[in-house]
């Protein structure tokens, strides 16, 4: 999960969610992080994905963070950070029993 900075709005237009997209697809695929679902909300995002790599989940969140970030702020004429803070991460287990 990745929030906006004092949970602001990430998403400003309709055209802001495939730009993300497209730069989270680029990026994984570069990175080795399968995807499986994903929800883009105005104002953060969540991921189901599964790393190939220790590092693809800080590789992929640092690299759609640059090219989205940069093209936010330049679209909407503003400077400084998008995020709050690092993306939160937790293992979810495949394995469960009904009890």
């Amino acid at each position: 999960m990745q929030r906006g900075n004092n949970r602001q709005a990430i998403f400003a237009v309709e055209a802001d969610y495939p730009f993300f997209r497209d730069a989270l697809v680029e990026a994984s695929l570069k990175y080795g992080l399968a995807i499986h679902a994903y929800v883009l909300m105005t104002n953060h995002i969540h991921l189901l994905a599964t790393p190939d790599y220790d590092d693809s989940i800080s590789k992929v969140f640092q690299s759609v963070g640059r090219k989205y970030v940069q093209y936010f702020n330049f679209t909407y004429k503003r400077s400084g950070t998008l995020w709050e803070g690092r993306y939160r991460a937790t293992v979810v287990d495949s394995e469960y029993s009904i009890c």
